[in-house]
């Protein structure tokens, strides 16, 4: 079966998803997570819960591992009825919960002393949830209003003093370049080496470099990176991100040493989330026997 699989990826030919989950395991050099903002349409719409959700990772997309975004349990981080439900269908399934993006929870990088106090605090009962569920990380962003250098001066304050808080709970806290600034790999990495704490690293997203050069901006991040999120949005006919060059993006996280999850984000305007996923899916599996 492993021979036969690898003849018709050469062939390009569209194979099911044991073999998918097979080539996954066999030949990969870091493992696939699925996060759960590919499937914010039918979330929002109420045709999927968050509970809903790992079992769709695994049963739908033959995936094994999730991450988390808290838009869609706002009010969930301190309800140990719903984590306790939501670990125990993970546990039931074997699909491990990867992370949790933290979104509305204040701004890490505000001049306001006071309020970025207030921020860092509004982010430990999300690292205290992430623990519960057996995370490793939250992802957070370094968001504020002011010049480049006073943002950053901030984000670091900030980021010492959750970091430090979510030491005792061995959670990473990892910056995504998301918005504003951060989406500049070299004033992010800036970030990281100043704030120099083991379990404060990046989440280099291929898609969110506006400014800036996508391929540099995830060199820049890598270095300091606790995940990877591999962002699509439209494809071409042979199944490739039309903006991404993806063997090119891989050939940089494999040449760092990562051995992590890479989260499958599938953002494009396509309603049918699950096409988008597993198109997704199969470029990463692609992608990865075109890199040295």
């Amino acid at each position: 079966m492993k021979n036969t699989s690898k003849t018709a990826l050469g062939l390009g030919l569209t194979l099911s998803f044991p073999s998918f989950i097979m080539a996954e395991k066999d030949s990969l050099f870091f493992k696939i997570s699925l996060a759960q903002w590919s499937l914010h349409r039918s979330l929002r719409s109420g045709k999927l819960t968050t509970f809903d959700f790992p079992a769709k990772a695994k049963n739908d997309f033959g995936i094994h591992a999730v991450e988390y975004v808290n838009q869609f349990f706002l009010d969930k981080a301190k309800d140990l009825t719903f984590l306790k439900e939501l670990k125990q269908r993970t546990s039931d399934l074997n699909v491990k919960n990867v992370l949790i993006m933290i979104d509305a929870e204040g701004e890490l990088g505000d001049q306001n002393k006071k309020a970025r106090f207030q921020a860092v605090e509004n982010h430990y009962k999300w690292v205290e949830a992430a623990q519960f569920l057996g995370c490793s990380s939250i992802r957070v962003n370094i968001n504020g209003k002011g010049s480049s250098i006073d943002v950053a001066k901030a984000g670091e304050n900030s980021l010492r003093q959750l970091s430090n808080f979510a030491k005792d709970y061995s959670i990473n806290i990892i910056v995504e370049n998301h918005q504003g600034y951060s989406t500049h790999g070299d004033w992010l990495s800036e970030i990281m080496k100043n704030v120099n704490l083991s379990n404060c690293g990046t989440l280099p997203d291929f898609g969110n470099f506006y400014e800036y050069d996508r391929y540099q901006g995830v060199k820049d991040m890598m270095p300091f990176a606790k995940g990877v999120s591999a962002k699509t949005n439209n494809f071409d006919a042979l199944g490739n991100e039309t903006q991404i060059d993806y063997v090119k993006m891989l050939q940089i996280v494999k040449d760092m040493g990562y051995t992590g999850h890479i989260g499958i984000e599938y953002e494009g305007s396509d309603d049918d989330e699950g096409k988008g996923i597993r198109l997704t899916k199969e470029l990463l599996i692609k992608a990865a026997r075109g890199i040295k």
